[in-house]
């Protein structure tokens, strides 16, 4: 197998100086949820910095995400332009490309993954119900305003409930891309043994596989149709502090479409607490984990050992009949 130093390990390491080790060729599938460069989220923000409660009482020190600036998305783009030009080298042909972000900076991530040589074959949404609302009320301008009180008040009820344009957000787009295929997706699939779908896969109510999903219970209609399972309440593990821990069954999901081979390795190049790859573990695939943060590389180690030790804390992989098998018949493939 290519790459066996790295295959099933996590590393600490920066990604994109890393990324270059990997061989060309030799991953199946990318599952990643990468920096968002909202601000103090760029690719060196930093866990302590974003969770200081002390830098978020007053207006000139937002709470991270919540300032507005034109150029998080021009640094996101050239940024995200040179990780997805060496995600495109390491993919086999046909290999897929998930990558998570926030719906403000998707179409710079969706563009710098284009500009990389990718096919965006589809946009994949995450629908829940809980966020905090990110919108901010004017109040604090009005105070400062050189006028009386009486007409402070008169803009105070006339703007009430008015606040910046920043609604709650509940939804999450994924990015799926894939590289182009050698000839047909037939040909491509009997070299490679990635670059169909499986759609065995079922969500919901035993549902054909949508591109929307969610985790929580909405309505009987959206249940029936988009709905995973929900996360156990130690799926993600008492000391896991990461603030964006994904929930194991959105990743099952995603690498079950995805993934063929009996030995297909799932790369996740910032792995944060371990997620993608707890999930291609618990599916019987290889995988590849990268994160800068040396606190999170022990706690996807964790996460991983644990899995080892009591996968009862994890839930049952649901997998395909066709994944079951493993992979093509020799006697298929094409020269």
């Amino acid at each position: 197998m290519k790459n066996n130093k790295f295959v099933n390990k996590i590393i600490c390491a920066d990604t994109l100086k890393f990324l270059a080790k990997i061989e060309s060729d030799s991953i199946d599938v990318v599952l990643t949820d990468p920096p968002y460069f909202l601000d103090k989220l760029d690719n060196n923000w930093d866990c302590e910095e974003v969770a200081n409660q002390d830098n978020q009482q007053v207006i000139k020190s937002l709470p991270a995400g919540m300032k507005f600036d034109r150029e998080q998305g021009k640094k996101f783009y050239a940024w995200y332009l040179k990780i997805s030009e060496e995600i495109f080298r390491v993919l086999k042909p046909g290999g897929f490309f998930f990558s998570f972000s926030s719906p403000r900076l998707y179409h710079r991530m969706a563009s710098a993954i284009d500009d990389a040589g990718f096919e965006i074959r589809d946009a994949f949404m995450w629908l829940y119900t809980q966020n905090q609302a990110k919108a901010m009320g004017v109040d604090h301008f009005i105070n400062k305003m050189n006028i009386d009180e009486k007409a402070k008040g008169k803009i105070r009820e006339k703007l009430n409930g008015w606040k910046t344009p920043q609604i709650k957000s509940c939804f999450e787009p994924i990015a799926m891309a894939q590289k182009p295929t050698e000839q047909t997706y037939l040909n491509n699939m009997m070299k490679y043994e990635v670059g169909l779908f499986d759609t065995t896969v079922r969500i919901g109510d035993n549902m054909y596989p949508a591109n929307v999903f969610t985790i929580d219970s909405i309505n009987e209609l959206v249940d029936r149709a988009f709905l995973l399972p929900k996360p156990t309440k130690k799926e993600k593990g008492e000391y896991n502090d990461h603030k964006t821990v994904k929930p194991l069954a959105v990743c099952e999901y995603l690498i079950n479409l995805s993934a063929f081979a009996k030995d297909a390795v799932v790369l996740d190049p910032f792995v944060g607490s371990g997620t993608t790859a707890v999930a291609a573990k618990k599916l019987g695939k290889n995988y590849i984990g990268i994160d800068a943060n040396e606190k999170y590389v022990k706690i996807s180690e964790q996460r991983l050992k644990e899995l080892d030790e009591k996968s009862d804390l994890f839930g049952k992989a649901v997998i395909s009949e066709k994944m079951k098998k493993g992979s093509l018949q020799p006697q298929l493939q094409i020269a």
